[in-house]
């Protein structure tokens, strides 16, 4: 009810605080130079094909009456407003699988889908006036983690698809042409299967190309930053070299009119049609508008969410109310111009920050091994050369960290196996051990994703070039990105926990790896992936349910009531055998309900947000430690 009787507050909160870093976002990446196109390149083409991918089902699954270039006007336009006017850069907009899915399901009902995006539209709104992204802060990590699975998943089943697909005749097409003949078809076939593993080996081969131990530094990293695109180009170019002999069609291609043909211009003025629909069918339009309504503010706002973890350590605030009402704008805009609405996707939204956080780290890295060298020539003691590399990190970062001690996002046996390896050399390397001593920072900006979202609409003009990608160059590049989005995943990582032995976990741990493997008891561990994974199983089964299969965000949604009810519940049973074990009247606070309900939100918070502590690997006695921390600390947390 808080949030109802202060309406605009979050909006205001919002727009006050990106405020004071608007210019620095800009001039953050003007200073980047030339290499702000490495992570612009690499989140355009992970932006743009799945975006030209989902085109092409769309027009499948619409009978034509949305294509390729409808879906990437609206990733360009969204994509391009919200990197000047929204309030979290790092997110990436594009027409994303849920869209489609809903769409997919919904085009036989609502065929005019300008009404359902007004109605869509007004509908965020009002959920940012009346502050309900508020509950944001609800979505732990376990939701946050499920819905980028379950994305992952749906990129691998788009690729299987794919696949499959090439060794059937499409829909509408004539059975009797000569490439659909058998043979052609299972040649079809065959040279998709080698287009798909070819693009997903060498891709993921060149993303680690900084290791390799052939040719220099700068053909390394220039392969690292932009093998990925390059390996579209290659194996794309590669179909081309089938002999003259096997017919036009062969492998298959994007098929996707043109800008300027007359069935992409005619989504243009679809507004003039508006005032000829009937009243009935604009109020119907409710029903589909409060299920996508739904779907874009749950999707938007996790896929910002995931875009600004924790183990990022992103230093500039959030800004969902006013990311979710500039979402309504844009529905609007959409609407009218009778194109798909975008909204925030996954997994190229975290993938984005992850680069910046790759180019950061380059530029700090660069400085501080420069200095640790000057200082190693200029024979320094250990102290003097630490000092020297921490005031390098602290005039970058403006900041003051320590070195060498770990943040959100390192792994605690980072520095163990860099104390490990220093000891066994008896010197510190600054090119080999600096790297496990650097925390994670992030280039926080706002060119990257404007110049990705212009890009995206030079890709609009290029259609004729577009459409001669292999449809199985993008199946294989939607596995591609499946996979390099699992690393980071705390559920992905514990799940590969669950198949080493208790008697091998020893060698995990001899590596690097995350800290609740040496906190967190290996069957509490075991017990709570299981647990996640049943979840996660009825969350993708639900996505499988005809019609009903447009109620996927539900069991996301679900996971509040379990956070709010069954957990604070729980907790405070826990609590309550301990609680006046604590002495509180030597404390100054206002009322014991108070502090009761501070203490829970503060330990509820801490158990399902931090990365390894969640509620059900801890015993009692480590929450009665919790409380007595809070107590001493005398930390409030507010509702």
């Amino acid at each position: 009810m808080e949030q109802i009787k202060t309406p605009f507050r979050g909006i205001a909160e919002d727009i006050r605080g990106r405020a004071l870093c608007y210019r620095q976002d800009w001039t953050d990446g003007i200073r980047s130079r030339i290499r702000i196109l490495a992570p612009t390149t690499y989140i355009f083409f992970a932006s743009a094909l799945p975006v030209i991918a989902f085109g092409e089902q769309l027009s499948r699954d619409t009978d034509g009456s949305l294509s390729t270039v409808e879906t990437l006007a609206s990733t360009a336009i969204c994509g391009i407003i919200h990197s000047i006017l929204g309030g979290q850069p790092l997110l990436i907009l594009g027409v994303a699988e849920p869209t489609v899915i809903m769409y997919t399901y919904l085009y036989n009902f609502a065929k005019g889908r300008a009404e359902v995006c007004v109605w869509t539209a007004l509908m965020l709104f009002l959920l940012a006036i009346f502050n309900a992204c508020d509950i944001i802060n609800r979505f732990t990590r376990i939701a946050g983690e499920l819905f980028g699975m379950l994305i992952a998943v749906l990129f691998i089943q788009e690729a299987i698809k794919g696949v499959v697909n090439e060794f059937r005749v499409p829909k509408g097409e004539d059975p009797k042409a000569e490439k659909y003949q058998f043979q052609w078809l299972y040649v079809n076939g065959l040279l998709s299967i080698i287009f798909v593993f070819g693009l997903l080996y060498t891709a993921l081969k060149s993303r680690k190309a900084r290791s390799w131990l052939y040719g220099t530094g700068l053909f390394r990293s220039f392969i690292a930053d932009y093998g990925v695109p390059l390996m579209v180009v290659v194996w794309t170019a590669l179909s081309f070299s089938v002999p003259s002999k096997v017919p036009s069609g062969v492998p298959r291609r994007l098929n996707s009119p043109l800008p300027w043909d007359s069935e992409s211009v005619y989504h243009w003025t679809v507004i003039k049609d508006m005032g000829n629909v009937p009243p009935a069918y604009i109020f119907a339009a409710i029903i589909p508008a409060l299920m996508i309504a739904g779907l874009y503010f749950f999707d938007h706002s996790v896929a910002s969410q995931m875009a600004q973890q924790k183990e990022f350590n992103l230093k500039k605030p959030s800004a969902y109310h006013h990311d979710i009402l500039l979402l309504g704008f844009m529905t609007l805009l959409c609407g009218l111009l009778g194109l798909p609405p975008s909204n925030g996707v996954l997994p190229q939204s975290p993938m984005h920050t992850k680069s910046l956080a790759t180019l950061k780290r380059q530029l700090i890295r660069k400085k501080m091994v420069k200095s640790a060298k000057e200082s190693i020539k200029q024979k320094a003691a250990s102290p003097e050369i630490y000092s020297n590399m921490q005031a390098v990190f602290i005039k970058m970062d403006n900041t003051q960290p320590v070195i060498g001690r770990p943040e959100r996002g390192s792994h605690e046996g980072e520095n163990k196996q860099a104390n490990k390896e220093e000891n066994a050399t008896g010197t510190f390397d600054p090119e080999q051990h600096i790297d496990l001593y650097l925390p994670v920072r992030v280039n926080e900006q706002r060119v990257s994703n404007l110049l990705q979202s212009l890009l995206v609409a030079a890709a609009v003009f290029a259609m004729p070039l577009i459409k001669k990608i292999p449809t199985s160059v993008l199946a294989g590049y939607f596995a591609y990105m499946a996979i390099d989005s699992l690393p980071g995943n705390q559920f992905w990582e514990r799940f590969l926990l669950v198949f080493i032995t208790p008697q091998r976990l020893y060698k995990v741990k001899e590596g690097v790896h995350a800290s609740f493997v040496d906190m967190v008891p290996f069957k509490s561990i075991t017990m709570f992936t299981l647990f996640q994974l049943a979840y996660f199983m009825l969350c993708f089964g639900v996505t499988w349910i005809p019609i009903a299969g447009i109620l996927f965000p539900l069991p996301f949604f679900i996971l509040i009531g379990i956070r709010q009810y069954i957990l604070l519940n729980s907790l405070t049973l826990i609590i309550s055998g301990s609680w006046m074990q604590l002495n509180m009247k030597k404390l100054l606070w206002p009322s014991p309900h108070i502090l009761l309900a501070c203490l829970l939100r503060y330990i509820l918070d801490e158990l399902t947000t931090s990365r390894g502590r969640i509620i059900f690997y801890y015993s009692k006695q480590k929450i009665k430690n919790i409380c007595l921390i809070f107590i001493k600390n005398r930390k409030m947390v507010f509702f």
